[in-house]
């Protein structure tokens, strides 16, 4: 098991100027950080993938496509095919940061409704799209972790049990499923049984609070959880995923107004020892 954090809480763009910070998150114990992936080029990512180097962090990606022009199950062929060109570019950048996993909600534009539910010719139009995606993901050996939102942020997959159903009828052994605790604990029935009952898809795991915030403080059933997880056999990335106010942008798309903690030290020190100690007390039930 590997304990990873995002940089959702400070940027979508990591550079040089987040050295010192990068520096204390490693200092803290954690294994590698997931570096959000919206602008620059392959070369870019490169250059960042060094620095994390040397610095002793591994790392995964995410990212998100919120523009409509690029909607995966349009009806409309180019506007499929800019979607599609978008996450190629994001694999690409992916593979040079030195991330062999990038996850996020790539099914879908992010915040877009029609004002009812999914139709079978957008799952269908999903299939196309996600197949041409995962040939692409297959070339550079980045494998691509669906995520399912919660109904207030998209309408396609809501659900684990949907999103794997899709992802076994995309059949692409580099398109698979992620589980974020956060939209479990929103649409899931029993959000423990969405994670058992699919984990043969899942590639990755979000550790995040019901308010997004510290880990811990909130009422996720995180013992069940990671009993769940460590008795399934999962032995790869847990990354906590947490936002503040910092990012006007982005702290509107998640829908963020108050803060959640005192400080992001708070989430990512005292998220690390939730962790850890949830783990190893996981081993011993």
């Amino acid at each position: 098991m590997k304990i990873g954090f995002c940089m959702f809480l400070w940027t979508t763009n990591v550079t040089d100027k987040h050295q010192a910070l990068l520096k204390d998150i490693k200092a803290t114990g954690y294994d590698g950080v997931e570096i959000p992936i919206f602008e620059g080029t392959p070369d870019d990512y490169a250059r960042l993938g060094d620095m994390l180097d040397r610095i002793g962090l591994e790392r995964t990606a995410v990212t998100a496509m919120g523009d409509p022009s690029m909607n995966l199950i349009s009806p409309d062929g180019a506007t499929r095919r800019k979607g599609i060109a978008y996450m190629k570019w994001a694999i690409d950048c992916a593979a040079t940061l030195g991330a062999s996993r990038l996850s996020g909600p790539l099914h879908s534009t992010l915040g877009a409704f029609t004002g009812v539910g999914p139709t079978a010719a957008e799952k269908k139009r999903s299939v196309a799209s996600q197949r041409a995606i995962g040939d692409h993901a297959g070339k550079r050996d980045v494998t691509i972790g669906l995520e399912a939102l919660n109904r207030f942020e998209c309408y396609l997959f809501n659900t684990m049990a949907d999103l794997s159903e899709h992802v076994d009828a995309v059949d692409r052994p580099h398109i698979k499923a992620m589980y974020d605790t956060f939209h479990a604990n929103i649409e899931e029935q029993d959000p423990i049984a969405a994670y058992t009952d699919h984990v043969r898809n899942i590639c990755h795991i979000h550790i995040s609070e019901n308010d997004r915030g510290v880990p811990g403080r909130g009422n996720i059933p995180w013992k069940k959880t990671f009993a769940a997880i460590r008795n399934s056999g999962y032995d790869d990335w847990l990354t906590i995923e947490a936002f503040g106010r910092g990012l006007k942008d982005l702290a509107a798309a998640t829908k963020v107004w108050r803060d959640f903690a005192e400080s992001p030290e708070a989430v990512y020190r005292e998220g690390y020892s939730h962790i850890r100690n949830h783990w190893r007390k996981a081993g011993r039930a």
